[in-house]
């Protein structure tokens, strides 16, 4: 996380079953065993030095997740995109010298959405997103995301390394690196319970 001449690093783990259930446990020396526990719609947040467990709601949900780029609301989001927007095909650009199909998304009414459009570049290959900017309502360039580095594991493609910067805060900026992943492995639902949130 760079924030100006800040640089924080945190180092988490992460399960989920789908896109409705979700945990993840910080284990940097700062923040270990602090813990968050996404389920459907809401979101938990537990911090084990004052045994204190806080739901994330109103306008936390805007704010950057444990001081990074990335908001509670944007880790929140369980529908697919194909549920919140409308998608139009603008043509296609070479990103990054990398042939992508350009799309633009439209929130749908009435849906909950951290962004009222999104611009994609999706490799037009491999067809993994490669580039996104986030606009609020008003038109305004809120934040880009641009995938660096890509994981291919089982015949598909994932982001290993993930930039996200925030255009209304100079100098700052968030990278995701996933250091692993597992597929199809077994996760029991007690992991994703408040009760075992607190353990």
């Amino acid at each position: 996380i760079n924030s100006g001449r800040r640089v924080l690093e945190k180092e988490m783990e992460c399960w989920a079953i789908g896109s409705e259930k979700a945990l993840v446990v910080f284990h940097n020396p700062a923040d270990k065993g602090t813990k968050y526990l996404k389920l459907g719609n809401e979101l938990w947040m537990y911090f084990p030095d004052a045994a204190d467990l806080v739901k994330i709601s109103g306008h936390m949900l805007r704010q950057g997740m444990m001081g990074s780029d990335i908001s509670y609301q944007e880790a929140l989001e369980s529908e697919k995109l194909g549920e919140l927007y409308r998608f139009e095909l603008l043509g296609e650009e070479i990103y990054d010298g990398v042939k992508c199909f350009v799309l633009e998304a439209r929130a749908l009414p009435g849906k909950n959405v951290a962004y009222a459009s999104r611009k994609i570049w999706v490799d037009a290959e491999r067809f993994v997103g490669l580039k996104e900017e986030l606009y609020a309502a008003s038109g305004k360039l809120m934040k880009v995301s641009r995938v660096e580095e890509l994981l291919r594991q089982g015949g598909r493609y994932y982001p290993k390394r993930v930039v996200m910067e925030d255009q209304l805060k100079k100098g700052s900026s968030t990278v995701l690196i996933v250091d692993s992943i597992e597929f199809n492995i077994k996760i029991p639902d007690e992991m994703f319970t408040l009760r075992s949130l607190m353990r």
